[in-house]
């Protein structure tokens, strides 16, 4: 199987939770499971194309996702159809639960970018973390929160994921 495939030997439904709704769900092969990280592969899941300005996510690109059991995050690889990497795009979460062939991860708002060539990082969504009332509603959640987005920011500057997602 190639690096930029989405194909593999099993099939997992992710669903992404923002605000106590299932926001999209979209199928993806599972790539690994060690008790604590999830790995899985799939095919951009949204419709048509999506340009952020300093990214598009369009048909043809493969996410390799990484979640984890016991993190506030997920770090999702990019890649475009013929295979070179546009950068990590990365999601504050609760930790994922898997229950069969479903992973569940809620979406906390906040998220972080970082290119390829690892001269773009930039923080994501905070107006939308500090709008969403978590910090008033679940205080620890949403200090595990920002701590995870300064870790992950630390991460993407300090040379990127290679060693996280090894």
């Amino acid at each position: 199987m190639s690096a930029n495939s989405p194909e593999t030997a099993a099939d997992l439904t992710v669903a992404l939770v923002k605000g106590g709704r299932t926001k999209i769900r979209y199928p993806a092969g599972l790539l690994g499971d060690d008790g604590n990280r999830i790995v899985v592969r799939a095919p951009w899941a949204g419709s048509g194309v999506r340009d952020f300005g300093f990214v598009r996510f369009e048909p043809g690109d493969v996410f390799t996702e990484y979640y984890w059991r016991d993190r506030w995050y997920a770090v999702k690889e990019v890649r475009a159809a013929d295979g070179s990497v546009k950068g990590w795009y990365c999601d504050v979460t609760r930790p994922a639960v898997r229950t069969g062939a479903e992973l569940v991860v809620e979406d906390l708002d906040l998220d972080l970018w970082r290119s390829a060539d690892g001269g773009d990082v930039r923080r994501l969504d905070e107006d939308e973390f500090a709008a969403s009332g978590l910090a008033e509603a679940d205080p620890e959640a949403a200090q595990a929160a920002v701590a995870a987005l300064d870790e992950l920011e630390r991460l993407a500057r300090e040379g990127g994921f290679a060693e996280l997602l090894a």
